[in-house]
């Protein structure tokens, strides 16, 4: 997606939208606690968005795994393949910071579709026989740059559908989820799909994947005008810095990333504490997947028995614990128990309920595209520094050791997130009345 300075400029092959109507107002009070969740599907428009994440979830896990397994039957270098991996990683950080301003400056059902028809356009050339692997690989780039914005512009939206209040984080934490199954979930459905079609015929449904997201979200979502223009909306870095110099914000964001550079540790080390511990494929699997399980199951519960003002005021306690169930790693447990850990652990992620209803309130309203394109891309980051730090420490320590010291450094680093959330006062909400209503 190319960058555009002036807040003007339409994307190629757009036409002028005309202003939708105003948004509806936010939910009065907090939805109930129990049928929350049925509460949110009951916007047509959130369906639509919700399916349509969905498909687009397919196409990226699906082509992910055809595109590594692709390029190591082309090169039969491991290298090249885990590179493939890591490059979903990379260039969320380039995406995110420079064109993070194209999600208040343009309408943004014109960035979700445009993006993905981008993807789907990438790996349809990913198909043609004749591209070189040095080409797969920059193409593979070329979809992480433009998911952030992507993401960024769909997290913006939910809050033009939803309204900011609880059907907001509601809606938040349904897409998590689905994205948390998505990893159970897409490799699998990727690996049987490789055993009936060669990877260049997955590929081929991934791309049809995104075609269909964006034709659901083309038809099936309303027309809205840009968030900010002009100064509002400065590009590039300026604008990046403009939504960071509010110590509110940057607090905020880093609550929403620290927690996720410490997480990842024992999911990139899994496969070496299998190999330490001597167990199976089958109890490998097991410990990729108890984080996962954890979160969708704790976000599940918050979502479905917690109000919202509860779901406020344990944000702080879940996240200040949320990688102290790594120390069990010091005494290095077998399968089960460091699979109750890492599901403890993953259990705690429901504190992102209420940390997405403060950041919301923390936003200006024209900066909110920018900024959860921002936060967005930060998340995706870290995981990616996180993962290959976990790698470099085990190089020199056990890997029990590596994973009960991230419970250690991650704790003291929580608390100093959590010091400066405190000072910039970012616990707190627009008034009175919604300091403590979270919204996802």
């Amino acid at each position: 997606m190319p960058k555009h300075d002036d807040p003007t400029t339409t994307l190629p092959g757009t036409g002028p939208e005309p202003t939708a109507p105003a948004p509806p107002p936010p939910p009065s009070g907090p939805a109930p606690a129990g049928p929350g969740y049925r509460a949110v599907f009951r916007v047509r428009e959130f369906r639509i968005v919700f399916v349509a994440h969905l498909f687009s979830l397919l196409g990226v896990v699906v082509s992910e795994l055809a595109l590594t397994v692709l390029v190591y039957e082309l090169t039969r270098s491991p290298l090249l393949s885990s590179l493939t991996f890591a490059l979903g990683f990379l260039p969320y950080l380039v995406g995110g910071t420079l064109l993070a301003g194209l999600t208040d400056r343009l309408p943004p059902r014109r960035i979700l579709v445009v993006c993905d028809l981008v993807c789907a356009g990438c790996v349809a050339l990913m198909i043609v026989p004749a591209t070189p692997v040095a080409v797969l690989l920059a193409l593979r780039c070329a979809v992480a740059v433009v998911s952030p914005v992507f993401n960024g512009t769909r997290m913006a939206t939910l809050a033009d559908i939803l309204g900011e209040g609880d059907l907001f984080v509601l809606g938040r934490s349904l897409l998590r989820i689905v994205s948390q199954s998505a990893l159970l979930a897409g490799f699998a459905v990727g690996g049987v799909l490789l055993t009936v079609v060669p990877p260049r015929g997955a590929l081929a449904v991934t791309a049809t994947t995104f075609l269909v997201s964006a034709l659901l979200l083309r038809l099936g979502t309303a027309r809205r005008p840009a968030r900010a223009a002009g100064r509002a909306a400065a590009g590039g870095l300026s604008g990046t810095w403009a939504v960071l110099r509010n110590r509110r914000v940057r607090a905020l964001m880093l609550m929403f990333w620290v927690p996720p550079l410490f997480a990842v540790v024992p999911e990139a080390l899994a496969a070496p504490y299998a190999d330490r511990i001597g167990v199976s494929t089958a109890a490998l699997g097991l410990l990729m997947c108890a984080l996962p399980v954890g979160t969708i199951a704790g976000e599940l519960f918050a979502g479905s028995f917690l109000t919202a003002s509860t779901r406020s005021r344990i944000v702080l306690p879940l996240a200040l614990t949320g990688v102290l169930p790594y120390l069990l790693y010091a005494v290095e447990p077998g399968v089960a128990l460091a699979a109750v850990a890492l599901f403890l652990a993953g259990a705690t992620g429901a504190y992102t309920l209420g940390l997405d209803a403060w950041f919301v309130a923390a936003v200006p309203e024209e900066q909110r595209g920018r900024a959860m394109t921002l936060m967005t891309a930060g998340m995706m980051t870290v995981q990616g520094i996180g993962m290959a730090g976990a790698g470099v420490a085990a190089e020199f320590a056990p890997v029990h050791t590596v994973v009960a010291g991230t419970g250690v450094l991650g704790t003291l680093c929580l608390l100093a997130a959590a010091a400066e959330l405190r000072a910039a006062g970012a616990t707190e909400g627009r008034d009175g009345a919604d300091r403590h209503v979270p919204h996802g």
